[in-house]
């Protein structure tokens, strides 16, 4: 089992980076539908998704946005930190078989344990499919947890 470590905000600095990866399967997107209840049928229906301008079907944008939460949660600053905004581009659309890139890196930090976040979202040819900017709650204490295990869940 792998283990969740912070950056408090004592110890973050401007330029501070890390990334994450994933690649979005069809399971990701039945099951992003499901949670959050956005069935648009450009995201589950490939003749419908066909006859868009798009050509085929597409991910969530909010699915970026979910991937770039969990790499805030996760990695930088990690474990304790409280998301207070987050500004969104979607620059191109994030296709089925995408592999994706997050890349965080640490812009400013500000009073009150605050720190500004560059979230930048890539695909697998590095074109930029997602810009943005989050502003986060650094934790200011230390934390090193064992990563939870997932269960398994079954896609009909």
């Amino acid at each position: 089992m792998s283990k969740l470590e912070n950056r408090t905000y004592d110890e973050l600095t401007v330029g501070d980076k890390a990334h994450v990866s994933h690649s979005v399967s069809e399971r990701d997107l039945t099951l992003f539908a499901a949670v959050s209840g956005d069935v648009n049928p450009v995201h589950l229906d490939e003749a419908f998704a066909a006859a868009t301008p798009f050509k085929g079907r597409i991910a969530h944008g909010m699915f970026s946005g979910a991937l770039i939460s969990a790499a805030i949660a996760c990695e930088l600053p990690g474990p304790g930190s409280i998301y207070i905004g987050q500004e969104l581009s979607f620059m191109r659309p994030v296709r089925l078989g995408d592999s994706l890139r997050v890349e965080l890196e640490i812009l400013e930090k500000l009073p009150k344990n605050r720190v500004k976040i560059a979230t930048r979202v890539f695909n697998q040819d590095d074109k930029q499919v997602v810009d943005g900017v989050a502003t986060v709650m650094a934790p200011t204490e230390k934390v090193s947890i064992e990563k939870p295990e997932l269960p398994t869940v079954q896609v009909s």
